[in-house]
């Protein structure tokens, strides 16, 4: 069973995360801050992350660029979440984010890009 993290300051969103990718068959961990981010990675082994940008005090895409400047963490997936930003153009960056959603996000997209964010890279 995969493994996503969902990082968000708002437990509703998460609440709701949780029970719609736990309905999906994703096991889910979850974070409402991201002070403890690094333990719980290395405690849990995500397969992909779901990280908002505005976490009270933080800012995601800081955190984003710290998972992905880590030789044991830079290959997890990450998509960005937020209502009041938009990282579109940080996609393919180094050190970026893997994929974006705008809050409020609409379940099948949500789903669509952690399927493709999870799925194994196509053979050249």
């Amino acid at each position: 069973m995969r493994r996503i993290l969902a990082v968000d300051d708002d437990h509703d969103i998460l609440e709701v995360l949780q029970f719609i990718l736990e309905d999906s068959g994703y096991k889910v961990d979850t974070l409402s801050d991201g002070h403890y981010l690094m333990d719980t990675i290395r405690d849990k082994h995500p397969d992909l992350i779901l990280l908002d940008i505005m976490l009270g005090n933080m800012d995601g895409r800081e955190l984003c660029t710290a998972i992905k400047k880590q030789d044991t963490t830079h290959n997890i997936p990450i998509i960005m979440i937020s209502a009041s930003h938009n990282v579109g153009n940080t996609l393919n960056q180094e050190n970026g984010p893997n994929d974006f959603i705008a809050k409020p996000f609409d379940i099948s997209v949500l789903l669509k890009s952690i399927k493709k964010n999870l799925a194994p890279p196509a053979a050249a």
